[in-house]
């Protein structure tokens, strides 16, 4: 170990490798939950290969070689990796998002090293058979075609895609349906050897587990991992977004209209971020939200309606979305513009605020009661390049938000949007500008 610092009841220490661990002792339940996060999402892949980091986190768990922890075998297959976590009642997964690729452990304390030296053996040595690699790559294709029958998919991809362009955020983590039928097990293992090193490795453990037990475990599982010496981790070069708001429709014959607007907005490291934070909760988070009150309650407009701003690494986006009958596509539309636009022009009433302050921090507390919440809370925050310190920084920012910086966000970002609509050609058709 080269490096330990204390904050909150958070312990963080770095290994000599450049696995960061941190470790939250919470004694309550006899569970230990572990987040094991990599820099190795899907804006790493290619663009050829989108899809990648998503096929990958499906075929992780179906096999991997044991690196002498204990099993008898040298390989061990997809049944025999779940007989070992579901014989003692514990859970084991893998996912990928845009920003991180994670593996998921929650067992009894008793169980925790076994499982978790079953997990170091899946991230660090998986085999992709081949049989699996191509029953979730057909899974994968299912799930995209099944995407395009759902209206809410269709709106936010093409949503997506004219807002981010070029850049890997306007693609879907399953990929296409071309980049995914090309995907080969060898493009795993190339990702897997490119990505997958411990210098870009964060391991948050949260649970019933002493601070010392907990990172001398990871030295045991994880110590002799080394990253290549003449191979620093890649850094990502990603395309500038150019902001050039645009209308995009696809005509299906749906019984509701799906309206999206969106607006490009700046990442979690931007000191706007606490403000647009705030907008979005205010705007369209749950039945009291200004959009769900004023559209749905009030004038009859909405089946649904809320509001989003994602966390990202790198630009986000600011999106407001309702489902309303066809015939009311026009008037729906001109309500959610307007909403949005009063953000730019009318001040928010100091009730309204702390309404909305006493909401986020509400759900932010309830979002850290389980120890899995926890390990992933603070290992995202480390993965963002945030620190731990961002959970109470986080907060203290909120609290702070005035009517003025609201405002102010709302004027630099929420002016001109972008706009994806799915529908019946005629409700579209009517509200669509003529050069759109």
């Amino acid at each position: 170990m080269t490096n330990s610092i204390n904050q909150s009841q958070v312990k963080r220490t770095l290994l000599n490798n450049g696995i960061v661990v941190l470790v939250t002792e919470n004694p309550a339940a006899d569970i230990v939950a572990a987040r094991m996060f990599l820099a190795a999402g899907s804006c790493y892949e290619r663009t050829e290969k989108a899809g990648l980091a998503h096929l990958l986190s499906a075929v992780m768990t179906k096999g991997c070689k044991t690196n002498g922890s204990g099993y008898s075998q040298t390989t061990l297959s997809s049944m025999e990796i779940a007989e070992a976590v579901e014989s003692v009642g514990a859970s084991l997964s893998t996912d990928s998002t845009s920003d991180y690729f994670v593996v998921s452990v929650k067992t009894v304390t008793a169980d925790f090293p076994e499982i978790l030296a079953l997990a170091g053996n899946i991230m660090r040595f998986p085999t992709f058979p081949e049989l699996e690699v191509e029953l979730e790559r057909k899974l994968a294709l299912q799930d995209l075609r099944s995407q395009k029958e759902q209206p809410f998919s269709i709106a936010f991809e093409q949503l997506r895609k004219i807002i981010y362009q070029n850049h890997p955020y306007a693609m879907s983590a399953l990929g296409d349906e071309d980049t995914i039928s090309n995907l080969t097990r060898d493009d795993l293992v190339e990702f897997h050897q490119t990505y997958f090193r411990p210098d870009t490795l964060v391991i948050s453990i949260a649970g019933r587990i002493d601070v010392d037990y907990a990172v001398k475990l990871i030295e045991d599982i994880f110590g002799d991992w080394q990253a290549p010496t003449n191979q620093p981790p890649k850094k990502l070069s990603l395309p500038k977004i150019a902001i050039a708001p645009q209308q995009v429709a696809t005509h299906q014959n749906t019984q509701q209209s799906i309206l999206m607007l969106g607006y490009l907005a700046p990442s979690v490291h931007s000191p706007d971020y606490a403000a647009l934070k705030l907008l979005s909760t205010y705007l369209g988070n749950g039945l009291s939200s200004r959009l769900f009150v004023e559209l749905r309650e009030k004038r009859g407009l909405a089946y649904e309606v809320s509001a989003l701003y994602p966390t990202r690494l790198f630009s986000s986006s600011f999106i407001v979305y309702m489902g309303t009958a066809p015939e009311n596509t026009e008037t729906a539309l001109t309500g959610l513009r307007t909403e949005v636009d009063l953000l730019s022009t009318s001040k928010l009433a100091p009730d309204a605020i702390q309404a909305a302050k006493n909401k986020i921090l509400g759900q932010y507390a309830l979002g850290k009661q389980t120890n899995a919440q926890l390990a992933q809370v603070y290992g995202w925050y480390e993965t963002l390049g945030l620190g731990i310190a961002f959970d109470q920084d986080f907060q203290d920012a909120i609290a702070a938000v005035t009517a003025e910086e609201a405002i102010a966000s709302a004027c630099k970002y929420l002016r001109e949007p972008y706009i994806s609509l799915v529908g019946q050609e005629e409700a579209i058709r009517k509200v669509l500008t003529p050069d759109s």
